[in-house]
């Protein structure tokens, strides 16, 4: 078998950017430069300069792949391997092939055209790339049907990215040049945001930059490379779970942030034993703090830890590795060594080293604390130790003296100072070292039974024996204090874990640990007061039985009955009592918001009825008074043609301010709270084709684009029609002689939007809030249309209905106000499918086609 091919993959933020173009212009150069090449499979769209290109290039005829009556059409593999070009231009990676194919996707043809040693050229989206298409829906709202393994894409030989600014995209889409006339506007105001686009185009180049720097990584390993190449800053910051982690974090930020692409990691080096001491709690915050900051956090393992941080450092090529100044104490560092910074400095090689001061810096002349590691019970029995074991090793010592004996003598009391130290800690070793000096003075020493000290070497003597005792207790005390946290840890860590659990299972947060913490300490009850109020309980506490509350927050309290805890157990209580405080603080605002939302949407409809009070009942009253006026001034004098006519516009304007008032008090009931609003669902040709109606418009000026496949909407039919009419009649009103407004209806991530498209004179984009404040007109002079209350009343309305009412641009000028309402899902259908064969669900995005 000869060489395999080379794999080139063109990669585009959004359908449009130019792939398949590009593709095709490559071909088109590689044949002028007498390459053999063939067009395998191309997908135009129907985009007439794509189409253009493809003129001078062998087109190979694909296959036909009957599937449920309808002929399909896919790419014949053995007939581009039977003719064995040099290059084959394969458009669309992730196209799902027809049912009944060799292969389930085109990824699998391409390469198998690789393995006969083909080169191939092909194009695919980032949306369809398997690790990013979860996120591409949560950006864009559209579910996507068809993706690509990221490791298929990885293993490609050149990948790059066809770049195009969002705004110069939505300019091509507008002009037609990617999608036909009718689907424009829906992919401009749904899909082809300006937004999305921009962050579907960082996610490409950010796909692209990684790429990129592995392929870096994997050449400097098969190398053998540990030096720093300096291609862009990468800031190491080391967090030992001190609270100097915030300052260290912040200050390697700024180092990041003073290059362009500039990336923070931050590391913590965990001892194999577990028992090298970090506050679990301290490094959960500076995690959070890293993620916030934009960086990314790493846990590495080793007992020597410049060592592993300088490992860590170079296996990501970092240019910059931030450190702490030592907490330890002067006395401390001058016994123990110059530390880690030293030895990192020394080990970093071209790594440049910062050492950051910070408020816990250790820095003043003082003995290491020496208390509270070990247990009083261990204490005791060191002490007991001394007592007994100094008398008895005297007795043996003296029945077997001899004048050579005296250095088995000292060692042996020194070997007692070392086991007391290890058993009891400093005080029952200070102890024994004082007893076992004077003891050896008393005893063994000229003169003889007598404690008198005639050699300055003897005092040397004692003073070796204190100094064994400190240093033995001192090691005992720190194996003593890491092997306490690392239980400690490990308690913290099952606790919160089946805490976690809990509430997967469905549990709520407050109960979970109010019964974990029941279990945990082996109390008789437990229970949670928030405001006054029992929020959780766990088990049935004894009448007047022994309890102590601690304060959890500013709102609540815990309630432990039973036995008071250890000093041990406190430290877990606090972790406990930190989570209750949070998840009390993250339930009350669940409780304020749900209490704001429907606040403001009454607000938002009463906002709109008292604008409507001066709006809509105004015309129709005035035109009643005076009309009834006329008639009274002047009845005499009228013909009866006269009377007859001011008699018509008093009952017109009566039945309108009737109907008016009846609905305005149907809103004042809501408000009031004794009248529930009337959604239901809606068919939204139902409210629109009566709108028309109402507003008696020539059907020669409006144009409809009403889609069969439209769910219903949650919606009030009264209001809805209220909100069309007035949309339509702004719409109508600037509409310029000779054009047509346009209504529309599609679906969109199971949203329903009604388009009102005119090609008016627009609104310019920092005017666009101003058109639904109150009485704002925007220079409109015709004073027999309203107050300019109309757009205020019909967003109050539809976001009343949980909806909103936006505008847009019109391709090729004017006005486009979309009302998007929540689609109404039938009964035993995902929500996910809703919308699924509407034409703004399928704007072609996979530019392929997934067969059914």
């Amino acid at each position: 078998m000869g060489a395999r091919g080379r794999l080139r993959v063109l990669l585009g933020a959004a359908p449009g950017v130019g792939k398949t173009y590009t593709m095709l212009e490559e071909g088109t150069r590689l044949v002028g430069e007498g390459k053999d090449v063939v067009v395998a499979v191309v997908e135009t769209h129907g985009r007439a300069a794509t189409s253009a290109m493809t003129q001078g290039l062998e087109i190979l005829p694909r296959r036909t792949v009957a599937h449920r009556g309808v002929e399909l059409t896919e790419m014949d593999v053995d007939a581009v391997i039977a003719r064995r070009p040099l290059v084959a231009l394969v458009d669309e990676l992730a196209h799902t092939n027809a049912p009944g194919s060799r292969n389930d996707k085109r990824w699998q043809d391409v390469d198998e055209l690789l393995d006969a040693g083909i080169d191939v050229i092909s194009t695919v989206n980032i949306q369809h790339i398997e690790s990013l298409n979860d996120v591409v829906e949560q950006i864009t709202g559209a579910p996507q049907r068809e993706s690509i393994p990221d490791a298929i894409l990885r293993k490609a030989d050149q990948v790059e990215v066809i770049d195009l600014a969002p705004q110069a995209l939505r300019d091509r889409l507008a002009g037609g040049l990617v999608y036909p006339a009718e689907r424009i506007d829906a992919a401009l105001s749904n899909y082809f945001r300006l937004g999305n686009l921009t962050a579907l185009r960082e996610l490409a180049l950010l796909w692209l930059a990684d790429e990129v720097d592995q392929a870096l990584r994997h050449y400097r390993a098969e190398q053998g490379i540990d030096s720093t190449w300096e291609a862009r800053e990468r800031v190491v910051v080391t967090l030992t779970g001190g609270p100097e982690g915030e300052t260290l974090l912040r200050r390697g930020a700024r180092i990041a942030a003073r290059s362009a692409g500039g990336e923070l990691l931050a590391v913590h080096v965990t001892s194999q034993d577990g028992l090298r001491g970090a506050n679990p709690a301290a490094l959960a915050q500076q995690r959070a703090l890293v993620e916030a900051l934009g960086g990314t956090f790493h846990q590495v393992v080793g007992d020597d830890v410049p060592v592993a941080l300088v490992d860590f450092a170079k296996s990501v090529n970092a240019t910059q590795l931030v450190i702490g100044v030592s907490r330890r104490s002067r006395l401390l560092a001058l016994v123990t060594g110059p530390g880690i910074g030293a030895t990192v400095i020394r080990e970093a090689g071209n790594i440049d080293v910062h050492i950051v001061n910070h408020d816990d810096a250790g820095g003043q002349f003082a003995l290491p604390r020496m208390s509270g590691a070990l247990t009083m019970h261990r204490r005791i029995a060191g002490l007991a130790l001394a007592l007994v074991s100094g008398p008895l090793l005297t007795w043996l010592l003296v029945s077997i003296r001899s004048e050579e004996s005296i250095t088995s003598d000292v060692l042996a009391y020194q070997l007692l100072v070392v086991v007391v130290a290890l058993v009891g800690g400093l005080w029952p070793a200070m102890f024994a070292a004082v007893l076992s000096g004077l003891t050896l003075d008393f005893f063994f020493i000229a003169p003889q039974f007598t404690i008198s000290v005639s050699d300055p070497l003897h005092l040397v003597a004692l003073g070796l024996y204190l100094a064994n005792a400190v240093l033995v207790s001192y090691v005992v005390d720190r194996a003593a204090r890491q092997t306490r946290a690392a239980r400690r840890a490990a308690a913290e860590s099952e606790l919160l874990q089946t805490i976690a659990g809990s509430v997967l299972r469905g549990q709520g947060a407050l109960q979970a640990l109010v019964e974990r913490t029941r279990e945990a300490f082996g109390l008789a009850g437990v229970r949670l007061i928030v405001d006054d109020q029992v929020a959780a309980r766990s088990g049935e506490p004894l009448a007047n039985e022994h309890h102590v509350t601690v304060t959890v927050g500013d709102r609540g309290r815990l309630e432990l009955h039973g036995h008071d805890l250890e000093a041990s157990e406190q430290r877990l209580l606090g972790v406990i009592v930190a989570q209750l405080a949070a998840a009390i603080e993250h339930d009350a605002l669940e409780v304020a918001a749900s209490e704001v939302e429907p606040l403001a949407a009454s607000d938002r409809v009463r906002t709109a009825l008292l604008a409507a009070l001066s709006h809509d009942l105004r015309r129709p009253l005035a035109a009643a008074t005076a009309s009834v006026s006329g008639l009274r001034a002047a009845r005499n004098a009228l013909t009866e043609e006269d009377r007859d006519e001011l008699l018509a516009t008093a009952d017109e304007s009566l039945g309108t301010l009737a109907a008016l008032v009846t609905d305005l008090l149907d809103v004042s009931r809501l408000q009031a709270g004794v009248l529930a609003i009337s959604t239901s669902a809606v068919d939204p040709a139902d409210t629109i084709l009566p709108a028309i109606d109402e507003l008696g418009a020539d059907p020669q000026q409006v144009e409809l684009d009403l889609d069969d496949t439209v769910p219903p909407v949650q919606a009030d039919a009264v209001l809805l029609q209220r909100v069309v009419v007035n949309l339509l009649a702004n719409a109508l009103r600037h509409a310029p002689a000779g054009t047509r407004v346009r209504i529309a209806t599609s679906t969109f991530a199971r949203t329903v939007e009604i388009r009102i498209v005119d090609h008016g004179p627009g609104i310019p984009v920092e005017r666009r809030d101003d058109v639904f404040v109150p009485f704002q007109r925007l220079g409109d002079t015709d004073n027999t249309t309203g107050l300019g209350l109309g757009l205020a009343l019909s967003k109050g309305f539809v976001e009343g209905m949980g909806g909103s009412l936006t505008p847009e641009d019109t391709p090729g000028g004017g006005l486009t106000m979309v009302i998007s309402l929540p689609a109404v899902v039938p009964v035993g259908v995902p929500a996910a499918t809703v919308g699924a064969t509407s034409p703004t669900a399928d704007l072609d995005l996979s530019e392929s086609s997934a067969h059914p």
